[in-house]
Parts: C-alpha cells; sequence; structure tokens
C-alpha cells in the first residue's frame, strides 16, 4: 500500500509525507495511507481533484437514510428543524477540517482533523475540539439556542423523535447545569468542568478503529452506501 500511496498521492493538491503526517498525530504511517484511501474516495465522489469539498463532506455523513426520511411520506416540522440543524453541524465540522480556510479540505488537514477522534489524542484536545464543535456562531461562548440545535441533530441522529417540550426540558437541564456562572452562556472553562462531572459526553469524541485502521480496511473504506452516512464521525 505503501507504494500506491507514495505513487498516487504525490500529486494531489496539498500532498505531505506520510512520515510527516504520522509525527503530527496519533497515526502510525501505514494508518496515514489508510486514510488516504479512505480520502481518495471522499474527494473524488463529486469532483476528482483531490480536495474534499462542502458537498462531498456533506454526501459522506449525510447520505441515503437522512434523504430517505426527509421525502417519507410523513413529513413534520421537528423532523425538517432537525434535518436543517444537522447540516448545520456538518458544515461546522467541514469549517473545523478545513485549517487553511480555503473551503476545501486537504489530505493533511484531513489525517490531523482526524486525529483529535484517535483513541490516543490528548483528552484536552477533544474538549476544545467538542466545545468549538458546538460553538456554532464563533462566538466563543455556547449558547443555549445553540446546545439545542446540537441535541435535535443528535436526537435525529439516534431516530429518537421527543414532544418539544420534553427537548426543552433536556436543553433546560442541560444548559442550567452546564452555566454554573448563571450569565447565559457556556464559556470554556465551564465547559471542561461540565464534561469533567460527564465523562460520557465525550465518547463520540474517540473513533476506537482509528487506533488500527489498516485492520478495518478495505471494509472501513468500502462501506455501504447506508454505513456511509456514519463513516466518519458521530459527534
Amino acid at each position: 500500500m505503501g507504494c500506491l500511496y507514495s505513487k498516487n498521492a504525490r500529486n494531489v493538491p496539498g500532498y505531505e509525507e506520510p512520515t510527516v503526517l504520522a509525527a503530527e498525530t496519533p497515526f502510525t504511517v501505514d494508518e496515514v495511507q489508510a486514510l488516504y484511501e479512505l480520502f481518495k474516495k471522499i474527494s473524488s465522489s463529486i469532483i476528482d481533484d483531490g480536495l474534499i469539498h462542502k458537498e462531498e463532506f456533506q454526501l459522506a455523513l449525510f447520505r441515503n437514510r437522512n434523504r430517505r426520511n426527509l421525502f417519507a411520506d410523513r413529513i413534520n416540522l421537528q423532523l425538517v428543524v432537525s434535518l436543517l440543524n444537522l447540516w448545520h453541524i456538518i458544515m461546522q465540522v467541514f469549517d473545523l477540517f478545513d485549517l487553511k480556510r480555503n473551503g476545501v479540505i486537504e489530505f493533511g488537514e484531513f489525517v490531523r482533523s482526524l486525529g483529535v477522534f484517535h483513541p490516543n489524542a490528548p483528552m484536552a484536545d477533544k474538549i476544545a475540539f467538542a466545545f468549538r464543535l458546538y460553538d456554532l456562531r464563533h462566538t466563543g461562548y455556547i449558547e443555549r439556542e445553540e446546545l439545542k440545535e446540537m441535541v435535535l441533530a443528535l436526537l435525529h441522529e439516534s431516530d429518537l423523535v421527543l414532544s418539544d417540550d420534553v427537548v426543552e426540558m433536556i436543553v433546560d437541564k442541560t444548559f442550567k447545569d452546564a452555566d454554573t456562572k448563571g450569565d447565559g452562556r457556556i464559556d470554556q472553562e465551564e465547559w471542561k468542568e461540565f464534561v469533567s462531572r460527564y465523562p460520557s459526553l465525550m465518547k463520540n469524541m474517540t473513533l476506537p478503529y482509528l487506533k488500527d485502521i489498516t485492520l478495518a480496511f478495505p471494509s472501513f473504506v468500502l462501506s455501504s452506501e447506508v454505513e456511509d452516512s456514519e463513516m466518519l464521525v458521530e459527534v
């Protein structure tokens, strides 16, 4: 696989040697090479230019199941809102992966960003990434509406339908518990303290199969379209 990686990847925009990426992330050289196969699949799904565009990223994370639900016989407002929130969150994840802020994800950015989900990645990095993920409006704080958007999206991903009253109760209780300063927003210090009390909140920031992606290849890369909707992250 190493020779194939070197031969094909050198012509990819933003190419970086696997040894360099392995030195800067929790991945081994072999795992970086396996990640290239996944990157190649995603980056060629619409435009085969060696870059992941927003539409390709959305396709990888937001595929058949959601599309089927959206056009099901019974469409309710809560479902539509949940889908829109989920799309917003996927775009937020894209922005976090797009380290150069140029509207596309290069292979080096892909590997470095996925590194935070590795089981060996420092918990502090996972906590910081999760905070930025929740901070949808980039204010440096998590506000109640941002927390609600995330809750709705996660409920939808879990295929769990709750009444508006129950959703509001969950959001109110969670926000009150986290906002220890009582100023109507959650800062990074409060977030760190909150997840330390509820470590299960960080469970989805670790993808166990990234620890040895070479064992999961090729089944990990060549998954079915249904599986593709959950291919990368479960944040």
